[in-house]
């Protein structure tokens, strides 16, 4: 049954704003620990005696199943309620994190990366969709900001100080840190656990309510745009990213700690000016900002197929990261305002297409390599500037509520 406690009636703004942060130190972990992987394909490859498309299945192995378990989570938060779903699938993160490091086999690996995968995606997606229940929508841009931001720094230290710091403790001991900075963030997590124990109103989990609230969501040219541009996004992004330490290591005959330094700038934007772009998106709307994401990403991609220098490349990771964090982040916000009452369902297909995109994009690039980086870059920013230019009449309607007002007769 439901969690008997309800939202506060009133909630301070120091609580509201400590949740969130606590809620964004969580996002970070758990996308430090996701993008720490990627870049140690070389090494894992060497220690386990396997190739690298091998264990580069480590990626889609985690992303996928990750994917699919934030439908089951985002229903089962709106009729449980968060508390219950949020904190369970911190600790069984914990757990799971810390069993990775115990792995003996590249088959070993795989398998506790899947179950990974499965066990802590209750996390993002529900925090996501409380900020859809703190905050009204011409003011989620920077609460968002915030949890996007900390997805970005998580993947921008996890790239590089994962590899950089492995040379020196071994890649278990990745695993193994990043568990028990989780059970600090768990502590902090249960401070608040009050305020995640709303319950949401919902006439049940039959397989004909959760099939009418998918409808919903998608029965409208909004929603179907909305996702669609999720699920493109997440396969351009994630199929470059999987495969850059192993570019950079064959471009530029990088070793592990030259290829952390040089995807250190993947991530930064977005730390660091998150909540400013989130600003943005609320002050001017996202019909721009959605659409010049998009091209600066492909144009960045486009630039890798040429043989820069190496601070040139290292740039365009950079631009790269920051076309993601001008776009993701606002499409989310769309979702928060499509969901209503179904918030939970809303995020977690929102999550699921996100992060399958994120598993499939890494499988398609890595069927591209063989070609050469050179054209499968072409292939992946020729598609991500094709969409980016049709962004510009797709959401045209996705203005600022004051700009709206203004065009009312």
């Amino acid at each position: 049954m439901p969690d008997q406690a309800s939202q506060p009636a009133s909630i301070s703004s120091a609580q509201r704003e400590g949740l969130i942060q606590t809620l964004a130190a969580a996002t970070f972990l758990i996308f430090f620990q996701a993008y720490m992987v990627a870049p140690l394909i070389p090494r894992l490859s060497h220690t386990f005696r396997v190739s690298e498309q091998f264990i580069g299945l480590m990626v889609p192995a985690y992303m996928i199943p990750y994917g699919l378990s934030t439908l089951f989570y985002g229903l089962l938060s709106d009729w449980l309620g968060r508390r219950r779903i949020m904190l369970g699938s911190l600790a069984a993160f914990i757990l799971l994190t810390l069993i990775t490091a115990t792995a003996r086999s590249a088959p070993q690996i795989l398998w506790w990366r899947l179950l990974t995968g499965l066990g802590a995606s209750g996390v993002v997606p529900l925090a996501l969709a409380f900020i859809g229940d703190l905050f009204p929508y011409e003011q989620r841009g920077r609460p968002l900001g915030w949890l996007f931001g900390a997805m970005a720094g998580g993947m921008a230290f996890g790239s590089s100080f994962g590899v950089i710091l492995t040379p020196y403790i071994g890649w278990r001991m990745l695993f193994v840190g990043v568990a028990f900075g989780t059970v600090a963030v768990f502590g902090l997590l249960l401070k608040y656990s009050a305020l995640l124990g709303r319950q949401t109103a919902t006439s049940g989990l039959s397989t004909a309510n959760v099939l009418r609230g998918y409808r919903s969501l998608l029965d409208n040219v909004r929603g179907v745009r909305t996702y669609g541009y999720v699920l493109l996004n997440s396969l351009f992004h994630s199929g470059v990213y999987t495969w850059l330490g192993v570019f950079f290591a064959q471009r530029y005959h990088l070793g592990e700690i030259g290829i952390g330094l040089a995807l250190l700038g993947y991530g930064v934007p977005g730390f660091v000016l998150g909540p400013v772009i989130g600003r943005w998106a609320d002050r001017w709307g996202r019909r721009w900002l959605i659409p010049l994401g998009l091209v600066i990403a492909a144009l960045s991609v486009a630039a890798l197929i040429f043989d820069l220098p190496l601070l040139a490349a290292a740039l365009a990771v950079t631009l790269l990261s920051l076309g993601y964090d001008m776009t993701q982040p606002l499409l989310a916000g769309i979702v928060t305002q499509l969901g209503g009452k179904r918030a939970g369902q809303a995020m977690g297909l929102n999550v699921f297409i996100l992060f399958t995109g994120f598993g499939i994009g890494s499988m398609v690039f890595g069927v591209a390599v063989p070609l050469g980086f050179g054209a499968a870059f072409a292939i992946f920013s020729s598609v991500q500037l094709l969409f980016g230019l049709a962004a510009l009449f797709l959401f045209r309607g996705e203005m600022a509520k004051t700009e709206k007002s203004q065009q009312l007769p």
